[in-house]
């Protein structure tokens, strides 16, 4: 399993009334750090148009255990769990940077989907053999 880490840091509009970080941030935080550790595997959003499809979030479940706040810069680990048919499944924590507390802990399932009609078709066999390569590689960090 190889680990994917980015950093984010969190702007003053994303506050709630309380002064946090509003919760459904932490969704944007989840796609971002996504998008980015598919471009390190050299799977582009150019690459995704090319395939015909992209990949849509359908299902997330969030843990929210501490807050973050402005100025915060955050540290995003995601890596793979499993990924079959039209479907990938991801894992996540968000720390403060250089903190071991945990802020959030994540899981999100993924759908590829025809670009046209939004509709889930099978995982192009070429991005199925990149991400099952890091799923069965040993740990590593970016």
């Amino acid at each position: 399993m190889q680990f994917f880490k980015t950093l984010l840091r969190v702007r003053h509009y994303e506050m709630d009334a309380l002064g946090h970080v509003n919760n459904a941030v932490y969704q944007n935080y989840l796609e971002q750090a996504a998008i980015e550790h598919s471009e390190h595997l050299g799977l582009s959003l150019d690459v995704y148009k090319e395939s015909g499809g992209v990949f849509v979030m359908r299902r997330v479940e969030i843990d929210y255990l501490r807050p973050a706040v402005a100025g915060d810069t955050l540290e995003v680990t995601t890596w793979l769990r499993e990924i079959r048919g039209t479907r990938c499944f991801r894992l996540y924590e968000i720390r403060k940077q250089n903190q071991d507390e945990l802020l959030v802990t994540a899981e999100a399932m993924w759908v590829w989907v025809d670009a046209k009609t939004m509709r889930p078709r099978p995982i192009p066999t070429m991005m199925l053999d990149k991400f099952s390569a890091i799923i069965n590689s040993s740990v590593s960090t970016n």
